[in-house]
């Protein structure tokens, strides 16, 4: 059967080449848009809580490893000079901060 040189069939594939596009895009966009349908964003609960600051990593490590033996786990963050952060897991910070109170800065 011939084809006619004037229809449009050539034009059929990149048009449903093009919505298919168009659909995966769309289904991108919901499947990967955010819960909240206001502009401000969501608070998110912190994972880990600063539980004491020192101002030498040694002092620091030392109460990691009194941390560790107490069974709570921690981390150190070093913001700027001189100074480090111990942090805990929120349910661990009660005990923690009894723990570093009685630790003292040595």
């Amino acid at each position: 059967m011939p084809i006619d040189a004037g229809s449009l069939h050539y034009a059929v594939g990149p048009v449903i080449a093009f919505l298919m596009l168009v659909l995966i895009g769309l289904f991108l966009r919901w499947a990967f848009a955010s819960d909240t349908t206001s502009g401000t964003p969501v608070q998110r609960e912190e994972l880990l809580t600063p539980v004491a600051t020192l101002t030498r990593r040694d002092s620091a490590l030392a109460l990691r490893a009194v941390l560790s033996d107490a069974g709570i786990r921690s981390t150190i963050r070093e913001p700027a000079a001189h100074r480090a952060d111990v942090l805990v897991f929120p349910e661990d910070l009660q005990r923690a901060r009894a723990l570093a109170l009685s630790f003292g800065e040595r």
